[in-house]
């Protein structure tokens, strides 16, 4: 149950202009659904937002290094893979976020969804990410798992400016590849993210 407190909050934070504005492109924009084969795996993260004295700001987590994780220590949103006692990809996001971090989504609000995406590279397993976006009070108390390693909040409006942009570059099969990405906290967030977050700052400025 969210108190009184915590909803005043959160229509404080809807309130915002970026914010106000993202939830006003996606209720009235339909998202791109891809179709997903039969071996294709399922996915859902989330963009928790928050306003922290009148700015906006954008929930990075950075993960926990596995051996044999593909995206072991990536910065990324938080979520994860479908599971079948999940009745939708959106119950997958609140799940798997509350799993890494112990924020309960219904002490705020999704405020809707941006569109599918699949990985570029052929050597990561198959699967369809569906990115939604949810809005949570400035206050709100979150815990992150083993699964983890640390937690960023960024300004939209940093996000924005050209300084932050930032390459990564890898080796795939022999062959040194670039891809765009965000600067953040001396990390770089790219690939399935940085494309997440081009939708998120799409809605702002299409």
């Amino acid at each position: 149950m969210t108190s009184e407190h915590e909803r005043d909050r959160l229509r404080e934070a809807m309130a915002q202009p970026e914010v106000a504005r993202i939830a006003e492109q996606l209720r009235t924009r339909v998202p791109v659904e891809a179709l997903a084969l039969a071996e294709t795996r399922l996915a859902a993260v989330v963009a928790v937002l928050r306003v922290v004295e009148g700015t906006a700001e954008v929930l990075f987590i950075k993960r926990s290094e596995h051996e044999g994780d593909p995206w072991s220590g990536h910065m990324a949103f938080p979520g994860g893979r479908h599971e079948p006692e999940d009745p939708s990809l959106e119950a997958t996001a609140r799940r798997e976020t509350f799993e890494e971090l112990a924020l309960d989504l219904s002490r705020g609000h999704v405020v809707g969804r941006l569109d599918d995406l699949a990985p570029r590279n052929a050597a990561v397993p198959p699967i369809l990410i569906r990115p939604f976006v949810a809005v949570v009070p400035a206050d709100v108390i979150f815990s992150p798992s083993e699964e983890v390693a640390a937690t960023f909040w960024v300004p939209l409006a940093v996000l924005r400016q050209e300084d932050t942009r930032a390459e990564h570059v890898i080796t795939i099969n022999g062959a040194r590849s670039r891809f765009p990405g965000f600067l953040v906290e001396q990390h770089i967030v790219w690939g399935l993210t940085e494309r997440i977050v081009q939708q998120l700052l799409w809605l702002l400025d299409p």
